[in-house]
């Protein structure tokens, strides 16, 4: 059964091989991890689960580690020599497998077969080696289970995390929650300073401490992407493993200095309690929440809504007679984006009008958008309800001699060279520089950087 379940970040910095000095700066947090090593040594597990962020992610599975042995160093930081080697607990992942089915989880088994089709590595990620480099010193005689979680709702990934308890019941069992905090504390960090970052690790370490699971499950999607972490998801799965226990919530330790947060807890002393089980709380509030957000969408986004569900086959009309008369009286370039817990899962538009009026502008592109973006699968009924729409309809462009003349929040920036064009739409999450957004928009376009093209800029009136 499970024994305790502990969050651990994993910047290889922390390894002082690796740090060289610079881990300490984290001397608080390092004894920290070194506490949690040693109440796992007086667990005593049989098995360690470590869920990952940094192994292949899915959008729509995850990702479990099939082989006998699992192995993985740190030679893409330059330190080979730090690895891991551990004994696969292939029964209990069959176990995990075959019930996560069952919930319409699927899992893929990271062998060689599947590693070489899918192009992708099955070897133990940073996200593995460097919390369990702390727990080694301590603890070694245990096998592991290596997951890495999918690009799933805090609610499906809560119930994997219920999978995991129910198929636990054989041997001592440690979860670890491998993932990292905000990454945008500092502007010297691996992104851009931004405010929500510190008040995302706030507010997380509060929610953990508090044991407010239902705050975990509908936590604010817009400030965690502002955030720029990877650690949510993995929390998401740890909350599952403990639905139907009480428990001490500890902090181990917290820092962030190098624009990362990095946050050490522990979950421990578990006991029996019915009063903590929340699937059907998460269930029923995650439906209703669904309905109010639909409730709420705009005749444009409703459209694109009804056009992929007929598309789909779950609705045989799409209710033209329901729309505002000036959706048929204009005509206009329209984007429809769609995005599934936060990430990109498909965005196709025209720059000008091809239709002969924006509503019939928005049902092409919604077609387009779910079906025919080559960057994602098709859309599946499935998933259908956990995608946010919206619509942009782009207004007249106009020529612009320099790129001073763009601000990334009111306009978007069509760049042309030639026959080439590419166009990037204004306001979106993590381009704060025109010129950030100039490159994006060549690459979209296989335009250089240093080849002579031309710009515009346009407004859009946004639809959610």
């Amino acid at each position: 059964m499970i024994k305790g379940t502990f969050l651990m970040p994993h910047p290889p910095i922390l390894i002082p091989q690796v740090g060289r000095g610079a881990e300490k700066e984290c001397e608080g947090l390092i004894d920290g991890l070194h506490k949690i090593g040693k109440q796992i040594k007086a667990i005593a597990p049989d098995t360690i689960i470590v869920i990952t962020p940094h192994g292949p992610v899915f959008s729509d599975g995850i990702a479990i580690g099939y082989d006998n042995s699992l192995y993985g160093n740190l030679e893409k930081f330059g330190y080979p020599n730090i690895s891991i080697s551990k004994e696969n607990n292939k029964i209990l992942v069959d176990k995990i497998i075959y019930e996560s089915s069952q919930i319409d989880v699927p899992c893929l088994k990271l062998n060689d077969d599947n590693a070489e089709y899918f192009n992708i590595s099955k070897s133990l990620d940073h996200g593995v080696i460097v919390p369990l480099e702390f727990v080694d010193e301590h603890y070694k005689d245990y096998k592991l289970v290596h997951i890495t979680y999918g690009l799933f709702s805090s609610h499906k990934l809560y119930e994997f995390g219920r999978i995991i308890q129910a198929c636990s019941t054989l041997e001592n069992i440690v979860v670890i929650a491998s993932g990292d905090m905000s990454h945008c504390l500092k502007g010297d960090g691996p992104y851009d300073y931004h405010p929500s970052g510190a008040i995302f690790d706030h507010k997380i370490r509060k929610i953990l401490e508090e044991k407010d699971i239902l705050s975990a499950m509908f936590f604010d999607e817009k400030l965690q992407n502002e955030a720029s972490e990877c650690g949510k998801r993995s929390i998401d799965i740890m909350l599952g493993t403990l639905d139907g226990y009480d428990y001490d919530a500890t902090t181990y330790g917290y820092d962030g200095p190098f624009g990362v947060g990095y946050l050490a807890m522990g979950f421990e002393n578990l006991s029996i309690d019915e009063n903590r089980k929340f699937t059907h709380l998460i269930e029923n509030q995650y439906k209703s929440s669904k309905s109010d957000k639909l409730s709420k969408e705009s005749h444009f986004v409703k459209l694109a809504r009804r056009t992929i569900e007929k598309y789909l086959g779950l609705t045989d009309e799409i209710m033209y007679d329901s729309l505002p008369a000036e959706m048929f009286e204009a005509k206009a370039g329209t984007f429809v984006s769609l995005k599934k817990h936060g990430a990109l899962r498909g965005c196709i538009g025209t720059i000008g009008p091809t239709e002969d009026n924006v509503a019939l502008e928005i049902v092409a592109n919604a077609v387009k958008a779910a079906f025919e973006d080559p960057r994602f699968p098709e859309v599946e009924a499935s998933e259908l309800e956990d995608i946010e729409i919206t619509v942009d309809v782009l207004l007249e462009p106009e020529a612009i001699d320099d790129i001073s003349m763009l601000d990334t929040k009111i306009y978007g920036v069509i760049v042309t060279s030639g026959h080439k064009r590419g166009l990037l739409l204004p306001n979106l999450e993590g381009i704060d520089t025109p010129e950030e957004q100039v490159r994006i928009a060549c690459h979209k376009g296989s335009i250089s950087e240093t080849d002579d093209y031309k710009l515009e800029r346009f407004e859009v009136v946004r639809y959610y």
